[in-house]
């Protein structure tokens, strides 16, 4: 089953692990604040987009993987932010290593619009991300990890869900 999916930052690390979702057979809406980012991606066949929102407006799911807390806030929550193009039932889910505090901050504003969050850190380095080994430390709800853990299957091996909303950063951080 095709899923349209979202990817913001496909960098050293995010623009292999898009590349391995599109292999998967998904279609895949991408944004970076450097466009020349998306280019790789957009020849292999994804859409660039003007801004996180527009990319949520295309996606059930919504990847990122930009490098710190404050990124990520702005990337969700700034204007033209993923929340104001996120539909009810999509799912955001943070590959960025950030804080757990204010992880779990993140997935209550989202839940508030109907919209579920994962946190997924990875670790494996941008060899796991080329040739889709990473371990992801998931935290969030088991049925959401449930959901999305076929696309998690297209980028790694060793998949856990940890427990609640910033487990998933706390067990990164350990």
């Amino acid at each position: 089953m095709t899923i349209n999916i979202g990817f913001i930052g496909p960098g050293i690390m995010g623009g292999p692990m898009a590349l391995n979702l599109m292999k998967g057979g998904h279609k895949l809406w991408v944004y970076a604040r450097r466009p020349e980012a998306t280019q790789t991606l957009v020849k292999a066949g994804a859409t660039a987009c003007a801004s996180p929102a527009d990319v949520a407006k295309h996606a059930d799911v919504i990847f990122l993987i930009v490098s710190d807390t404050p990124d990520v806030e702005s990337v969700i929550f700034a204007e033209n932010g993923v929340a104001t193009g996120a539909r009810k039932g999509s799912v955001v889910v943070d590959m960025s290593t950030i804080s757990p505090t204010a992880t779990k901050v993140f997935a209550e504003k989202l839940a508030k619009q109907g919209v579920d969050m994962l946190d997924a850190p990875v670790s494996g380095g941008e060899g796991g991300a080329i040739s889709g080994t990473l371990s992801i430390m998931v935290g969030g709800k088991a049925p959401v990890f449930e959901r999305v853990k076929p696309l998690f299957e297209l980028m790694g091996k060793n998949i856990v869900l940890v427990g609640g909303n910033g487990s998933g950063q706390v067990a990164k951080a350990c």
